[in-house]
């Protein structure tokens, strides 16, 4: 039996000794800090390496003393009570303590104390954890959190179903919904604007869902019922796994931009149209055929259902048929009208345009003309045709649904008219034609100058740049005796030297923070998109030079084409020089002008490289610079 209890009692102080060298292993590989306390004296016994070089005490700095008087503990709110509660087995834990290390770092620690019994004994083990990582991601989240929310871009985040989980301030400003009424519903669930089709969205989600990046325009509805277009790029997240977790959706409204680039795209189709019919009229003499001519541009850039002209005889002054498009009828090719009966003759005795919404509603004075009657016209426009101070005719146009033309309609309205009545003109007396293509110049060169005037509206950082440089440009080119016909074409290609920057992405235009060398290659399209943009216009392509040659260099290491010397068209080279002047001698927001010296010094320094040295002799010569 003795020799039962003595090996029993061997097992037991062999498993007692493993168990001391484990916990004793433990204890010195912890990645935690680790106090150990006698609970009676509350003195320190034990203290693991972790914690002595956290926090820059040595083991002699933490033994045998109470924990109150260890240094990093000093300025902490250890009191007895809390150490007589430790003694009464009660846990005491800080989530977020601060401590002060010997060289002063300020560490955030987890602080945990319990009371353990070992033996007969009772022990306070306290575990103390570095979380100040964890703080500063906490932070970090928390910043990145605010600045999203303050973006200017809508921002909404779902789950990979496609339910909302988060939408910042920009969104509820674009859409109308509050952060309440949009988490927990999919996009689909808010307003629903019908303006796509399903095809659309099966794209989109199968690009998203394909871990692939989605790009689109499109439109959209309010809370409040109106309609928007958007810009939306929806990134997919990836977990450590590779599997979508989350789509971050990015808004931008671009109603206004989209607006602006279909008013030039329709001014750019007009300009066209009123060009085509320049060269009608200037080829040929035969009236019908300019005429017929009109009319298809008519109905199809005005968007009207029906037109027809109406030349005045001078001698009876009664206005006869001359040409129409869109009737259903013919009764209009046997009609005449007297000066000031009906609605032609009204317009052209007033000299003005005559406007009927609403035909029906007409007072009996001035009922239908019979050969409207059977054609179910809603809405009559009325435009005198006025050549050289004469009415040579009118020109109408009808639509048969409710139509409110803006200023702009009006005023295309008024230019067809014009270049009717040049045609009509042009059929009796030739001279007529030369003086009436300066005012179709004008026209030209108010279109001109009206899209460099969007153009600065869209990148209001160069605000008046373009005005400024082409009467410079013009000083200059006049130096070198470029004859007025020549001025007219450099004038254009000045106001349009940046026309290519309409096809860059407003994120890169518009970005404040350098541009990515990938991003630079896209601006540096800007040339190539002018040409593109121009060329199909037969009167603007001697403007070219300026939109497609302006970047390039003296020596060659200019884009798009990396022309070099006289290789660059005098006008590109002259224009190169104006434009770093002027760029350089105003505010930008990211710099103020610089003083005019350092600027002739700066573009004398480039003579050679970058600028043609007889060009920047010439600029130096203007007196007014």
């Amino acid at each position: 039996m003795k020799s039962t209890a003595k090996k029993a009692e061997k097992s037991n102080e062999s498993f007692m000794r493993d168990s001391e060298l484990r916990y004793r292993r433990l204890f010195e590989a912890a990645q935690d800090g680790i106090l150990i306390l006698d609970a009676s004296s509350g003195m320190i016994t034990d203290v693991n390496p972790f914690l002595i070089k956290l926090l820059g005490y040595s083991r002699a700095e933490f033994v045998k003393k109470k924990l109150w008087e260890v240094g990093a503990f000093k300025d902490i709110e250890t009191s007895r009570a809390d150490f007589e509660a430790l003694q009464e087995n009660k846990y005491i834990r800080y989530e977020d303590l601060p401590l002060k290390a010997k060289d002063g770092r300020l560490i955030q620690v987890e602080f945990i104390s319990n009371v353990y019994r070992v033996g007969k004994e009772k022990v306070i083990q306290c575990n103390i954890r570095d979380i100040t990582a964890h703080k500063r991601a906490e932070e970090s989240l928390h910043l990145q959190s605010s600045a999203l929310d303050a973006a200017a871009s809508a921002i909404m985040i779902t789950d990979p179903e496609g339910i909302i989980e988060w939408v910042n301030q920009a969104f509820t400003k674009l859409t109308g919904f509050s952060s309440a009424e949009s988490i927990g519903k999919r996009p689909g669930d808010l307003v629903k604007s019908g303006k796509q089709d399903p095809a659309f969205y099966k794209k989109l989600w199968d690009t998203v869902l394909a871990g692939e990046v989605w790009r689109s325009e499109l439109t959209n509805q309010r809370k409040d019922g109106s309609l928007y277009i958007e810009e939306e790029t929806i990134n997919p997240l990836l977990n450590s796994d590779g599997k979508i977790s989350h789509f971050i959706s990015i808004k931008q409204d671009i109603t206004a931009r989209k607006q602006a680039e279909e008013r030039i795209q329709r001014q750019l189709e007009h300009l066209t149209a009123l060009s085509a019919i320049d060269r009608v009229i200037a080829s040929n003499f035969d009236l019908k055929l300019s005429l017929s001519e009109i009319l298809t541009h008519v109905t199809v850039e005005l968007g009207v259902d029906a037109a027809d002209i109406f030349i005045l005889n001078q001698n009876s002054q009664v206005l006869e048929f001359g040409a129409e498009r869109g009737f259903v009828n013919a009764a209009v090719r046997n009609t005449q009208i007297r000066v000031g009966e009906s609605y032609a003759g009204r317009a052209a005795l007033e000299r003005q345009l005559v406007e009927i919404q609403k035909l029906k509603d007409e007072p009996d004075k001035l009922s239908l003309p019979s050969h409207l009657e059977g054609e179910d016209f809603v809405c009559y426009f009325g435009e005198p045709l006025i050549a050289k101070g004469q009415v040579k005719g009118v020109l109408e146009v009808f639509n048969r649904t409710p139509f409110d033309p803006d200023e702009e309609w009006c005023d295309f309205l008024k230019s067809l008219a014009g270049q009717t009545a040049i045609a009509i003109d042009n059929a009796t007396l030739f001279e007529s034609l030369q003086r009436s293509n300066s005012e179709l110049t004008i026209a030209y060169d108010a279109t001109i100058e009206g899209w460099s005037c969007a153009l600065d509206l869209r990148d209001r950082e160069t605000e008046g740049h373009t005005q400024r440089v082409t009467e410079m440009t013009l000083k200059l080119a006049r130096l070198f005796g470029f004859s007025e016909a020549d001025l007219v074409q450099i004038r254009w290609g000045a106001l349009l030297h940046d026309i290519g920057k309409m096809g860059i992405p407003d994120e890169i235009l518009h970005k404040p923070a350098p541009l990515t060398e990938e991003e630079t290659e896209e601006m540096k399209k800007h040339p190539i998109l002018a040409y593109d943009m121009l060329s199909p216009i037969r009167y603007l392509r001697l403007a070219l030079d300026i939109p497609y040659c302006h970047h390039e260099k003296w020596d060659g290491s200019g884009y798009p084409r990396g022309l070099k010397g006289t290789q660059i068209p005098l006008v590109a080279r002259i224009f190169a020089v104006v434009d770093v002047w002027d760029a350089l001698n105003t505010d930008r927001p990211y710099r103020l002008a610089w003083a005019d010296e350092n600027v002739r010094e700066h573009i004398r320094s480039l003579s050679g490289t970058h600028f043609d040295p007889h060009v920047v002799d010439m600029f130096m010569q203007i007196p007014d610079i």
